[in-house]
C-alpha cells in the first residue's frame, strides 16, 4: 500500500532511509535545515521538498525524523513552524533521533494531547546499516501505532523491536552505547597491547575472532583502527553527546557505569586531539600518541 510519509533530517542517516521509503514506492516528502540539501534529495529520489517542518507532514499519514538531539527535536515538533501543529489526526510520529527518554516521553504526551500517535524509535547499525537497509530499530511506545509502523520501516531495517511504553527505545539505545563504548576501548587496548609485543595485530586479530573475543567492532574496524582510518560513520562528536544523554540517566535511576564514564573521558582526549570528527573505533588513536 503506498501512503504518504514524510521525512524530517537528512544527515547520514535521514538521507538514506528516507531513500528507502520512496524507493519502495511511498510518496515522500522531506525537510531539512539546509534546504539544498532536501532539494537534491528531492530530484534524485523524485519525491517533493518543504520548506518546513509543517508543510512536509500536512499530508503525511506517518512522519519520520532523524535529527541531532533534545532541542533540535522539540524544534521540529512543537516548535514554531513545527510538525506537530500540521498533522492529521492519527498520524504517527516516529523519531529515530537518538535522544534522551525524557524527551520522548514529553513529546508522546503532547502527541495524544493533539490525536497523534508518537514512538521513540532510535536505530544501530550507523551509516553503512542506514545505506543498506540493514538498521535494528529499538522503539518506545503503544502496540497499536507500532503494529502500522514497523513495515514501513521495515524498508530500512532488519529487524525491529517494541521494547516497551514512551522513552524504553531511547532507554535501549543507551544500553547499546554503553556496550559499543567497552567493547571499542577493549578493542583498542588489545591491538595496541600486540604492536606493543612485537606481534602481527591483524594475525592476532585473525585467530582471537574465531573464539570467544569476536565481536562486530573486530570484524569492522580492527584493521582500520591498526592503520589509523577513522572515517568511517558515526563520530565521537555524536558518541559524547549520546553517552552524555546515558550518563544523565544513570545518575537518575541510579545505574552505576563506571567504564561508561572513563570511556566518555576518552573520547574527549580525541576530541582534543582534533578528531571530532573520527568514528567512535578512533580510541585507539589516544594509545598511540
Amino acid at each position: 500500500m503506498t501512503l504518504n510519509l514524510a521525512f524530517i533530517g537528512l544527515g547520514i542517516m535521514g538521507y538514506p532511509m528516507a531513500g528507502h521509503l520512496a524507493a519502495a514506492g511511498h510518496k515522500v516528502t522531506v525537510f531539512n535545515r539546509t534546504l539544498s540539501k532536501a532539494d537534491h534529495w528531492a530530484v534524485t529520489h523524485k519525491g517533493h521538498a518543504a520548506r518546513s517542518p509543517a508543510e512536509a507532514v500536512r499530508e503525511a499519514d506517518m512522519v519520520f525524523a532523524c535529527v541531532g538531539n533534545d532541542h533540535d527535536l522539540r524544534t521540529v515538533t512543537t516548535g514554531a513552524g513545527g510538525a506537530f501543529g500540521a498533522m492529521k489526526p492519527g498520524a504517527i510520529f516516529i523519531d529515530h533521533t537518538t535522544a534522551s527518554a525524557s524527551v520522548a516521553r514529553e513529546l508522546h504526551e503532547a502527541a495524544l494531547g493533539l490525536g497523534l500517535q508518537f514512538l521513540d524509535a532510535p536505530v544501530s547499525g550507523g551509516q553503512a546499516g542506514a545505506e543498506g537497509g540493514k538498521l535494528t530499530i529499538m522503539v518506545g511506545g503503544n502496540p497499536e501505532p507500532f503494529a502500522r509502523a514497523e513495515p514501513v520501516m521495515a524498508c530500512y531495517a532488519r529487524f525491529t523491536r517494541l521494547l516497551g511504553p514512551s522513552g524504553s527505545g531511547q532507554l535501549a539505545k543507551m544500553v547499546n552505547q554503553i556496550c559499543i563504548a567497552g567493547i571499542v576501548e577493549g578493542l583498542a587496548e588489545g591491538l595496541h597491547f600486540a604492536q606493543k609485543a612485537g606481534l602481527d595485530p591483524l594475525a592476532v586479530v585473525e585467530v582471537i575472532s574465531k573464539g570467544a573475543a569476536q565481536s562486530w567492532q573486530m570484524e569492522n574496524r580492527a584493521a582500520t583502527m591498526v592503520t589509523g582510518k577513522f572515517d568511517f560513520g558515526f563520530a565521537v562528536d555524536w558518541m559524547r553527546k549520546d553517552l552524555g544523554i546515558t550518563l544523565d540517566e544513570a545518575r537518575r535511576n541510579g545505574a552505576n557505569l563506571p567504564l561508561t564514564a572513563l570511556v566518555d573521558q576518552f573520547y574527549g582526549e580525541v576530541q582534543a586531539m582534533g578528531g571530532q570528527r573520527f568514528d567512535t573505533s578512533s580510541l585507539i588513536a589516544r594509545l598511540q600518541k
